[in-house]
């Protein structure tokens, strides 16, 4: 065997690797956090605001996960593959290795770790003073919920081979409304972020083609929205075609909000261990349909022919 050092973790080169469907992954590496084997990691997915940052939350607080929220590390890496798609394309096998060793050090639990981590993700964990989140005698499995996180699942699968998504997926309108309401969600949505260096199609802004651009500037911020929900859920009925059902569960919002320990149950079976159900319970959960009373009616017309399509396949038109 081969061993190298990257970042903070430690790989070990096994053997030659497998293809699944159009995708050739790289020689599977078995990486080695805190003296752990990191197998199985749990990745979770979805658009912006589909909840994904609940189900971490049961992740992370459950006994044995180290899951990681927003880590800086990760989220450059994760933000750089979503604006630029051929990054993952080039061949050699760098944007495996760049996000592989982002993981390893959003992983690593050394004195001071956490402070580098978003209030939300520190909150998830029920961080209070400078302590790490979890300790490194009990930890099974990892995982990280970083926003952006779908649009990198290609580069994960060929990183973890072994690796477990979960995805969730919900009403576009409510995640509409959502996302005008929060100012980090909609930075992306300046005129400037379509320059002539964008590529296209783009689907982290749910761009297809350049001729496109003058619309989507002047589009209204509800129209930009659609967009990236529609392109998000196509992106995630893409991997419902291409991963086998004991690597992903696809999960909507409404069914989490209006049953979270049937949720919990379908997630432990999954990932075949015990998933924390109290974290799902007595959290200020967005409400499933607020979006009749939060979006103004020529908006919700807006959504709704943009998104047509997904969200009459999805059930909700």
């Amino acid at each position: 065997m081969c061993h190298r050092r990257a970042g903070r973790g430690r790989f070990v080169h096994l053997a030659k690797g497998v293809r699944l469907s159009s995708l050739m992954r790289p020689p599977p590496h078995i990486l080695v956090v805190n003296g752990i084997k990191v197998r199985r990691p749990v990745f979770v997915l979805g658009a912006p605001h589909s909840g994904a940052d609940l189900l971490a939350r049961a992740l992370k607080r459950s006994p044995g996960f180290h899951v990681t929220m927003g880590r800086t590390a990760v989220a450059h890496v994760v933000y750089a593959f979503a604006r630029r798609p051929s990054i993952m394309r080039r061949k050699g096998g760098g944007a495996v290795r760049v996000l592989r060793d982002a993981l390893a050090e959003a992983w690593q639990i050394i004195p001071g770790a956490c402070a580098e981590c978003p209030a939300s993700c520190r909150e998830a964990g029920a961080v209070t003073g400078a302590g790490p989140c979890a300790s490194p005698a009990g930890i099974v499995r990892f995982g990280d919920a970083n926003p952006d996180l779908l649009y990198s699942a290609p580069v994960l699968l060929q990183a973890f081979p072994d690796a477990r998504f979960v995805q969730l997926i919900r009403d576009g309108r409510d995640v509409t409304a959502d996302m005008l309401a929060d100012r980090a969600s909609m930075s992306w949505s300046r005129p400037g972020m379509l320059s002539d260096e964008t590529e296209f199609p783009n689907p982290f802004l749910g761009v297809n083609a350049s001729e496109h651009r003058d619309k989507w500037t002047t589009m209204r911020p509800a129209g930009k929205c659609a967009l990236r929900w529609r392109s998000a859920v196509r992106l995630s009925a893409a991997l419902r075609q291409e991963l086998p059902r004991d690597q992903l569960l696809t999960l909507r919002y409404e069914d989490m909000a209006a049953s979270p320990g049937e949720t919990i149950a379908a997630i432990s079976g999954f990932l075949e261990t015990r998933v924390s159900k109290v974290a799902l319970y007595g959290t200020t959960a967005p409400k499933v349909g607020a979006w009749r009373a939060r979006l103004r009616p020529d908006d919700v017309t807006l959504v709704e022919k943009i998104a047509k399509e997904e969200l009459t396949r999805l059930g909700y038109l």
